[in-house]
């Protein structure tokens, strides 16, 4: 596999986990990518800033701005002022997991996932072929991703 590959991966991985994730009730729709971009990076580094986030994940200051109010009024992160400097705010991830956090890690990606293996001609992939795709996916995020094996 090459980078360009890893990359395309990525992607068709990050739609098939946007289609999977549940809607939130309230509140806009849209913006799920980046506002689990800033949790992932908040998960990843507590204690941080917005502006310390934009610099990591490339987003604009503005959209995680955005994001960290949607997280914090979903419960799923706390933030208080940064003592070094009052005018700034530190984000960490909440203390006990929201609601909204509860529904997403419930929620399994099974039905997004067959939707991407089924073939253009509408064949539906075997059930052996889910679950290896599920396992290989399983062994990527435990390897790949360090907050997975937290939980």
């Amino acid at each position: 596999m090459n980078g360009v590959e890893a990359f395309l991966l990525g992607r068709t991985l990050m739609k098939i986990g946007e289609q999977a994730m549940p809607r939130p009730k309230s509140g806009p729709a849209g913006a799920v990518r980046s506002v689990v971009v800033v949790l992932g990076d908040v998960v990843s580094h507590p204690g941080t800033t917005v502006g310390e986030i934009a610099a990591r994940t490339g987003l604009p200051q503005s959209q995680v701005s955005t994001a960290v109010a949607r997280l914090e009024q979903a419960g799923s992160v706390d933030t208080e002022p940064d003592p070094a400097d009052r005018r700034r705010r530190l984000i960490r991830p909440a203390a006990e997991p929201s609601a909204r956090v509860t529904e997403v890690r419930a929620t399994t990606i099974d039905e997004a996932l067959v939707a991407a293996l089924t073939g253009p001609d509408g064949t539906a992939p075997t059930p052996d072929t889910v679950r290896e795709v599920t396992d290989a996916l399983d062994l990527l995020a435990h390897a790949l991703t360090p907050s997975v094996t937290a939980r």
